[in-house]
């Protein structure tokens, strides 16, 4: 008698159907995941087709879980409940129930790092965490000085004393006001040459990449106003004062709610990333090492 094949779901399609079953939209589940919706719903449709039954059936503009949907929600709640209690033990065998986990991050980061620390200290419960969040200039400071054992920034420094690990893609978009005369419109970077532009400090991240994306179009910004924070920027351009490049992850999951938009702009979404920042010469501690190993499953 012939056996059935083992089902062979992958931990990226497990933890796509968690998010999509615990939300019920395929869309905050991309979000929740930092991936596009097209990969989520490939994930789903591939662990449909193993498991030989359809996961979640269309009602409206929303999504419900099937019967087979709900026994698998059941089971990959089990999984991941035992793999949790799993990493905890063996965080005990190597020593990581107690310790603080120091860190640094650019003010970009401060919309993400919560969403990898809040499920890192339930793993780790014991673990304390101490968080710098500060613009790059103090950050580039704290790593010279090596104040924290891990950094987080986009467009490392080169430096052959640092040793560098991206970790998280972080698309940037050109914002502008909700109600600007340009939303929705598909439109080139020269049509916003009589824009007034507001962008991060002078040597952020953000502003590095996007200086750069200007010089190789030929396109030169009327830069009015330099801020040294997201929100500062998101509130200038929410009311009207102009236009931004920033993270996409700095504006939540309905930038609408803050009167803001994601202007269609030729070259945009420019490409970036989290990286972690580490001295080369120094022996990470076993919680941070710990917290590397965890963000690298996720």
């Amino acid at each position: 008698m012939d056996r059935p094949s083992p089902l062979r779901a992958t931990p990226q399609q497990l933890r796509a159907f968690e998010a999509a079953a615990r939300l019920l939209s395929m869309t905050r589940a991309a979000e929740e995941l930092h991936l596009s919706q097209p990969t989520v719903s490939i994930q789903l449709r591939e662990l449909a087709e193993q498991v030989g039954l359809p996961l979640f059936e269309q009602h409206g503009k929303r999504i419900q879980l099937t019967a087979a949907g709900l026994e698998l929600q059941d089971t990959v709640s089990e999984v991941f409940g035992l793999w949790a209690r799993f990493e905890s033990r063996m965080a005990e065998l190597q020593g990581v129930r107690r310790g603080t986990l120091r860190l640094a991050a650019v003010t970009t980061a401060e919309y993400l790092l919560p969403q990898l620390l809040g499920p890192f200290c339930e793993v780790y419960p014991g673990i304390d965490v101490q968080l710098a969040v500060e613009n790059r200039a103090s950050i580039l400071g704290r790593l010279d000085k090596g104040l924290d054992e891990l950094t987080v920034m986009m467009k490392p420094p080169v430096d052959a004393r640092l040793r560098t690990e991206p970790f998280r893609d972080t698309p940037l978009v050109v914002v502008a006001a909700r109600n600007h005369r340009l939303a929705g419109k598909r439109v080139s970077l020269t049509e916003l040459a009589g824009e007034r532009w507001l962008m991060r400090e002078s040597g952020s991240g953000c502003r590095l990449l996007a200086e750069e994306h200007f010089t190789e179009q030929g396109f030169k910004p009327q830069v009015a106003m330099s801020l040294g924070s997201n929100e500062a920027i998101k509130h200038a351009v929410a009311g009207g004062l102009g236009v931004t490049v920033l993270s996409r992850h700095a504006l939540g999951d309905d930038p609408a709610r803050d009167n803001l938009c994601i202007l269609e702009v030729g070259g945009f979404p420019l490409k970036g990333a989290f990286s972690f920042v580490m001295r080369d010469n120094r022996k990470l501690s076993p919680v941070a090492r710990a917290f590397l190993e965890y963000v690298r499953g996720v």
